[in-house]
C-alpha cells in the first residue's frame, strides 16, 4: 500500500510570492552538517533560503510559492542522510531530552569501562617490562575484551550510527574516521591478542569515546538550554477569542477566524489574542511582556492593546486592527527567529575546518598505510601504523579545548552570579565593546519602592498600608510593602482603574489616583519626581501623596564606571518616558540614551553599530527586548526578567546587584584567552605527533596515550578559568 505524506498543514506564506517551512533535522552535530544541509537543500531548484538553526536543529526553508512540494526536502535530506520531519516544539523538545539521556548513558558506560581497561592496562604496561608471564598478560588482555567490546558497542552508537549514515550515502562527516580508528583498534586487538601479541588497544578505544562522548554531551546540554524560546513564545498567544457575531451575540471562535474590524471582548484575567482599540470599557491591562514595564496602564476607549497583553480588572470591547501572524507578538516571534538564526565567525571558521577534517585525516592514514607497504613493511604493521595515525589525529584535544573552558568558566560565573543559557556565549561576550541597557527591570529594580516614605506620618503609612493590601495593583503592593501591613482593612472595595476604597471608624479613606481621592491640589502643589507614580491616600479631609517609582540597582553608577575603566561604550535604550530616562541616564553618567523606542528601533540601532564594527551586549528584560537580546552579538538579562526573555538572552545574572555585568565580561575575556591558548595546544600537538606517528614509532597505545595527554593538557590549561574577575572600580 502506498502512503500519500501530505505536509501542506505545516506550510505558510511569507510573502512576495514565497513559502516557508521548519524542519527538525535528526543526526546535526557540527558546522559541517550544517554545510553540507545548506549546501544540498540550496540545490533544489526554486529554493530561495536553507537555513540551520543549530541551537535547535531546525532547518528554515523558503522555495517559490507553488513550485515544490515539502515531502521533496525531507526526501532530499534523506539522502544526505539525515531524518527530518516538520518541527514541532512538543515533538522536538522531547527528541532532545531522549537523546541527552541516551549521551548520558553512552557517557556512564564508556566511563566505567575505561576505568575498568585502565585498571588491568597498567599491569600488562609495567609487566611487559619486568617478569609478567604470556599467560597471565593474555588473560588480561582477554579480560579487557570483554569489557571493551560490550561497552564500545554501545558507547560508540552514536558515533557508528552517524557514520554509517554518511557512509550509505556516499558521503563522510568528523564521525567517519573516529569510528574507523575505533574499530580498527578493536580489530587489530582482538587479532594481537588471538596470537599472544604484547600489546593490545582496548583501552585506547575505550578511552577514546570516553572523551569525545564528554564534549558530545557538553554540547548537546548547553544547546537544550536555549531550547525553551519558541515554547515561551507560544505560550503567550491566546488560541480563541470571544467575537461578536451580533449587537449581543458572541461566539467563541479560533484566532484565525478573526480578521481586522472584528469587535471581541476581552473580559478579566484573558490574555489578549489580537491587536486593537478600545471601544468600550475600562480596565487596567498588565503589558509588561510586550512594553517591558511593571506598571499596569489603564484602558479605556481609544488605548492601543496588543497580543500578549492580560486584562486584569474591568470588560472591552476592541476592534481587532491585526490577527494571527499580522500581530506585534507575531512580528516579534519572526524577528526573534531571524536573529536567532544568524550565522557566527566562529560557527563559520568551525564549518570550514569539518570540511577538511574527515577527508585529510582519512587520507593521510591511507598514505601511511600504502608508504609503508611500498617500503616493505608487512600489512600488519602497516595497518597498525595507519590506526596509530587515526588515533593520534582524533580531534579530543581540539574537541575539548572549548567545552571544558565554557564549563570551567561557567563555574566561575555562577560563583559571581551570572547563569549560562547559549553554549558559545562566552567566546561573543569576551568581545563585546559596547553595550545597551534597558532600564527598567534592568539598571533599575523590578521591585516599587516607595521614595518619600519618610515624609508620611507613621499611623497614615501604616492604614494605607493596610487599604492598599486589598487592591492587586503593583503600586498599591509596594505601598503596603513599604509599610510593613499585614492584615487588610475588612470590606474595602476597589473600584477599576481608580483605587481602594473603606471605612473606618465611620470615615472614608481611599487609595488610589489622586481624583479619586480629591487630591489633585496636592499634586500640583508639589514638586515630584518626574519618574515617579503617584498615589493619593484620603483619610476625610485629610489628603496625602505616595511617591512611587523603581530606584535604581545599588551598585548601578559603580559597574558604569567600570565598563568605562575597560573602553566599553554606553547607552540606554528605553521604551520608557523621556523624563524617566533622562533621570536614570543623568544619575548614572551615561552621555548616550533614547526614550520611547520600540523593538524595532532597538534592533534597528544593533544593527546600525554592527556596520560600525561594535561588538553590543544587550542587557534587557521584558518582552519588548526579546528580538533586541537575540539580534545583540551576545545578550544578559536579570532574573526577574519575563520568562522569554531569560530564555533569550545568552547570560542570566541573579540578584539585586548589576555587578555581574562586568564580573561576566572579565571572566569571559579570561575564557577566550584560555580557548586561543588551547587551541593553539592542540595544534601544536598535532604538528609534533601526527609526523611521529607516521614514522612508526609510536603503537595505537602510545598514540591513545598521547590523545589522552593533549587532552588533559588542555583541561589542565582550562582550569585556571577558575580564577574570578577584576574588582568593580
Amino acid at each position: 500500500m502506498q502512503v500519500t505524506r501530505d505536509f501542506s498543514h505545516y506550510v505558510r506564506a511569507v510573502g512576495a510570492g514565497l513559502q516557508h517551512i521548519d524542519l527538525a533535522v535528526e543526526g546535526v552535530h557540527c558546522a559541517g552538517c550544517m554545510a553540507k544541509i545548506e549546501r544540498g537543500l540550496s540545490a533544489i531548484p526554486d529554493v530561495t533560503l536553507a537555513r540551520v538553526n543549530f541551537t535547535d536543529r531546525r532547518v528554515a526553508l523558503e522555495w517559490k510559492e507553488g513550485t515544490l512540494d515539502p515531502v521533496r526536502f525531507i526526501d532530499r535530506l534523506e539522502e544526505l542522510g539525515y531524518k527530518a520531519y516538520p518541527y514541532e516544539t512538543e515533538s522536538a523538545e522531547a527528541t532532545e531530552i531522549a537523546e541527552s539521556r541516551f549521551l548520558l548513558r553512552c557517557l556512564g558506560v564508556a566511563a566505567f569501562a575505561t576505568m575498568n581497561v585502565m585498571m588491568l592496562s597498567i599491569p600488562v604496561w609495567s609487566g611487559n617490562v619486568s617478569d609478567m608471564l604470556p599467560e597471565q598478560r593474555d588473560f588480561f588482555h582477554w579480560l579487557s575484551a570483554l569489557i571493551a567490546l560490550p561497552a564500545v558497542a554501545y558507547a560508540g552508537q552514536p558515533f557508528f550510527r552517524s557514520a554509517w549514515r554518511a557512509l550509505s550515502n556516499k558521503t563522510t562527516n568528523m564521525d567517519v574516521p573516529i569510528s574507523i580508528g575505533v574499530c580498527l583498534a578493536l580489530g587489530m586487538s582482538v587479532v594481537e591478542t588471538v596470537h599472544h601479541a604484547e600489546h593490545a588497544y582496548f583501552d585506547a578505544a575505550i578511552m577514546l569515546l570516553t572523551f569525545l562522548l564528554v564534549g558530545r554531551f557538553l554540547d548537546q546540554n548547553m544547546r537544550r538550554r536555549t531550547r525553551a524560546v519558541a515554547g515561551n513564545l507560544a505560550a503567550l498567544k491566546a488560541e480563541t477569542a470571544a467575537k461578536f457575531v451580533a449587537s449581543d451575540e458572541i461566539f467563541q471562535v479560533p484566532v484565525a477566524a478573526i480578521y481586522p474590524g472584528d469587535i471581541v471582548l476581552l473580559r478579566p484575567g484573558e490574555r489578549c489574542a489580537i491587536d486593537g482599540t478600545v471601544i468600550e470599557g475600562r480596565s487596567e491591562i498588565d503589558q509588561s511582556l510586550i512594553t517591558g514595564e511593571t506598571l499596569y496602564v489603564t484602558a479605556e476607549q481609544g488605548t492601543p492593546i496588543y497580543a500578549g497583553s492580560m486584562n486584569i480588572s474591568g470588560t472591552l470591547r476592541v476592534r481587532v486592527s491585526a490577527a494571527s501572524e499580522a500581530t506585534l507578538l507575531a512580528e516579534i516571534t519572526r524577528l526573534l527567529d531571524n536573529a536567532l538564526q544568524a550565522r557566527s565567525r566562529y560557527m563559520r571558521l568551525a564549518d570550514r575546518a569539518s570540511r577538511l577534517y574527515a577527508p585529510v585525516v582519512h587520507a593521510t592514514a591511507l598514505i601511511t598505510i600504502l608508504g609503508w607497504v611500498i617500503a616493505g613493511a608487512s600489512w600488519h604493521d602497516a595497518i597498525i601504523t595507519g590506526v596509530a595515525v587515526l588515533i593520534i589525529t582524533c580531534p579530543c584535544a581540539l574537541g575539548l579545548a572549548i567545552p571544558t573552558v565554557q564549563a570551567i568558566a561557567s563555574g566561575a560565573m555562577f560563583k559571581s552570579g551570572v547563569l549560562l543559557n547559549s553554549g558559545d556565549a562566552i567566546e561573543r561576550l569576551a568581545e563585546v565593546n559596547h553595550v545597551i541597557f534597558d532600564k527598567t527591570g534592568t539598571l533599575t529594580l523590578p521591585a516599587l519602592e516607595v521614595t518619600n516614605a519618610a515624609d508620611i506620618p507613621a499611623d497614615i503609612f501604616q492604614l494605607a498600608g493596610r487599604l492598599a493590601l486589598s487592591s492587586h495593583h503593583p503600586v498599591a503592593a509596594a505601598v503596603a510593602q513599604a509599610a510593613g501591613a499585614k492584615s487588610p482593612i475588612l470590606n474595602a472595595v476597589e473600584e477599576a482603574g481608580q483605587g481602594v476604597r473603606s471605612t473606618v471608624d465611620d470615615v472614608d479613606i481611599r487609595l488610589g489616583r489622586p481624583t479619586f481621592c480629591s487630591a489633585e491640589a496636592l499634586v500640583s502643589g508639589n514638586n515630584l519626581d518626574p519618574e515617579a507614580s503617584i498615589v493619593a491616600f484620603s483619610r476625610g479631609s485629610e489628603k496625602f501623596i505616595f511617591s512611587v517609582r523603581q530606584g535604581l540597582r545599588p551598585d548601578a553608577p559603580a559597574v558604569i564606571a567600570a565598563l568605562k575603566a575597560r573602553n566599553i561604550g554606553i547607552e540606554i535604550l528605553s521604551g520608557d518616558r523621556e523624563p524617566a530616562v533622562i533621570a536614570a541616564a543623568h544619575a548614572l553618567g551615561i552621555a548616550e540614551w533614547r526614550a520611547g523606542v520600540t523593538p524595532a528601533d532597538k534592533i534597528a540601532r544593533i544593527e546600525e553599530l554592527k556596520q560600525r564594527g561594535a561588538k553590543v551586549l544587550m542587557v534587557g528584560d521584558g518582552m519588548n527586548d526579546a528580538p533586541s537580546l537575540a539580534a545583540a552579538h551576545v545578550s544578559m538579562s536579570p532574573i526577574s526578567a519575563a520568562h522569554l526573555s531569560q530564555a533569550t538572552a545568552d547570560l542570566v545574572f541573579l540578584g539585586r546587584p548589576l555587578a555581574p555585568v562586568v564580573a561576566a565580561i572579565d571572566s569571559a575575556r579570561k575564557a577566550l584567552h584560555l580557548m586561543r591558548q588551547n587551541l593553539w595546544l592542540a595544534i601544536g600537538y598535532n604538528v609534533l605527533a601526527v609526523p611521529v606517528a607516521i614514522s612508526g614509532v609510536v603503537t595505537p597505545l602510545i598514540a591513545a596515550a598521547a590523545m589522552s595527554g593533549s587532552s588533559i593538557l588542555v583541561m589542565l590549561n582550562s582550569l585556571r578559568a577558575r580564577s574570578g574577575s577584576r574588582e568593580i572600580v
